[in-house]
C-alpha cells in the first residue's frame, strides 16, 4: 500500500501539488518545507526568527474585545456561506471608503478561511490541465502548490533585485492564449514591492489581449510605506474580468483567525463559492463580526499601522546593512530582501541553514519562492521578517552585526 500512496502517478492531485511546491523528491519522498525546517532550527537554537510573516504583537483592543463580546454572545455556531451580513457590508464600505468601488454587498463579497482559500478556490473554479497561470516572480509558495492542485502550469514574470519591478515586455511575453489567469500580489511579498498604475494598465491590457481573469492578492493593502496601494479593480474596464482577494489577517495582526475575502462581479464570483463551499464551507463566526469592527476603525488606525511598520523596516534594514547585506527599500509587506553576495556569499539556503548557529537569526533564502528553473537567479538573495517588536528587531540587527566575523572563522 505505501508504494501506491507514494508512487509517481503525476495526475495524483497530491503529487502535482507537492511537485509544484517543491516538496517532492525524484524517488517520491516528501520534504519537509523550508519554512518548517528554518522555524525548528530557531526552536532548537533559539535563534530570533525573521523567517516566517508573523506578527508579535496582538491587534488592536477594540477588535479582540469584539472577538470576545461575540463568543460571549453566542456567535459559535456555522454562520451563512458567503459571511454575516454585517461583515460583508464592512467589506462594501472599506472598498468604498478607501478606493471609491461600489460593491453589493450580498451577491459580489464572499468571506474565505484566509486569503489562501479564496486563491485555492478562484483557480480551482477557473483553471484546469493545459491552462497557464502568469505569476510574478518570486512568489507566494502558494501559487506554485494551488497551480499543481488544478493542473495548470504557472508561467513567471520575473522580478529582480533591487527594485523588483516587471518589465512591461516581459508581461506581455507571459500573457498568451494559454493564459487563463494572472495572478497579481500586490504589495507584494517576498520583495515588498508595490507596482504602480502603469504596470497595472499593462497587466489589464495583457489581459484583455488574451481574454484571461486577473486575480489580485492585496493582503498588505494597507501596509505601504510611502507609495499608496492602487487596486487593480479601480481602472477602468476592470470590473469584468478582475477578482479581488484580501484579508484582516496582516492589517490587523492576526492571522491565526484566517478571515479573508474575495470581490468579484457576480458572474465572476459565483463560480468561485461553488467551489468554495466544499473547501472549508464556512469559518471564524465570532471573528467575522470583530473584523466588521475592525474594517470600520478610523483612518488614523491604518494610517499609523502603515507607519509603525516603517519604522521597524528602517531598523532591520538599517541593520542589515552594517552586517554588509546590500539591502532592496521595500515600499510595503512585511518583508525585506538582503543580498548575501557583499559578504561573499553565493549560496543563501546554505547561509539561512547556518544563520542561527553562526548569529542567532533566522531568514529564509529567496529561492524558495521561485521556480526550480530560476533558483540561481536569486541565489544569493535572502527574505528577512520585520513585522516584530522594535527591541526583536534592535537585538536581530546587533546580531547580524557580527555576521562578517563569523563567517571569517
Amino acid at each position: 500500500m505505501k508504494g501506491r500512496i507514494l508512487g509517481m502517478d503525476a495526475s495524483t492531485p497530491w503529487q502535482r501539488t507537492a511537485r509544484a511546491a517543491g516538496l517532492l523528491g525524484p524517488s517520491g519522498q516528501l520534504s519537509p518545507t523550508i519554512f518548517a525546517e528554518m522555524s525548528a532550527l530557531a526552536s532548537a537554537t533559539g535563534a530570533i526568527n525573521l523567517g516566517q510573516g508573523f506578527p508579535d504583537e496582538d491587534g488592536p483592543a477594540d477588535v479582540l474585545e469584539a472577538a470576545r463580546r461575540a463568543i460571549a454572545e453566542g456567535a459559535n455556531q456555522y454562520p451563512p456561506g458567503r459571511g454575516i451580513p454585517d461583515l460583508r457590508a464592512a467589506i462594501a464600505e472599506h472598498q468604498q471608503r478607501f478606493y471609491g468601488l461600489t460593491v453589493d454587498p450580498e451577491r459580489e463579497i464572499c468571506v474565505t478561511a484566509g486569503a489562501t482559500e479564496a486563491l485555492a478556490a478562484a483557480i480551482l473554479a477557473y483553471c484546469g490541465p493545459g491552462d497557464e497561470i502568469v505569476v510574478f516572480e518570486p512568489y507566494y509558495d502558494a501559487y506554485a502548490a494551488l497551480a499543481g492542485l488544478s493542473g495548470a502550469q504557472l508561467v513567471p514574470v520575473p522580478l529582480r533585485f533591487p527594485d523588483f519591478q516587471p518589465d512591461e515586455a516581459d508581461i506581455r511575453a507571459a500573457v498568451t492564449d494559454r493564459t487563463r489567469l494572472i495572478l497579481v500580489n500586490t504589495p507584494h511579498n517576498p520583495t515588498g514591492t508595490v507596482f504602480g498604475p502603469e504596470t497595472l494598465a499593462v497587466i489589464l491590457e495583457a489581459a484583455e489581449r488574451a481574454d484571461a481573469l486577473v486575480v489580485t492578492d492585496e493582503v498588505y493593502e494597507h501596509l505601504t510605506f510611502g507609495s499608496a496601494h492602487v487596486p487593480l479593480s479601480t481602472l477602468p474596464g476592470a470590473a469584468e474580468r478582475v477578482i479581488t482577494i484580501s484579508s484582516a489577517g496582516k492589517t490587523f495582526s492576526t492571522t491565526g483567525w484566517k478571515i479573508g475575502w474575495v470581490t468579484a462581479s457576480a458572474g465572476l464570483l459565483d463560480p468561485i463559492v461553488t467551489v468554495k463551499q466544499f473547501l472549508t464551507y464556512v469559518n471564524g463566526a465570532p471573528f467575522q463580526p470583530a473584523i466588521a469592527a475592525g474594517l470600520r476603525l478610523p483612518d488614523t488606525f491604518f494610517e499609523g499601522a502603515a507607519d509603525a511598520l516603517g519604522e521597524k523596516r528602517d531598523i532591520l534594514s538599517a541593520g542589515l546593512r552594517a552586517a554588509g547585506f546590500a539591502v532592496s527599500n521595500p515600499a510595503g509587506s512585511y518583508f525585506v530582501i538582503a543580498d548575501a553576495a557583499p559578504l561573499g556569499v553565493t549560496d543563501a539556503a546554505d547561509l539561512c541553514r547556518r544563520l542561527p548557529e553562526l548569529v542567532g537569526v533566522v531568514g529564509i533564502p529567496v529561492s524558495a519562492f521561485v521556480s526550480a528553473d530560476h533558483a540561481g537567479d536569486y541565489r544569493s538573495l535572502i527574505r528577512f521578517a520585520f513585522c516584530k517588536k522594535r527591541d526583536v528587531l534592535t537585538q536581530a540587527s546587533a546580531r547580524l552585526a557580527q555576521l562578517g566575523t563569523a563567517l571569517e572563522t
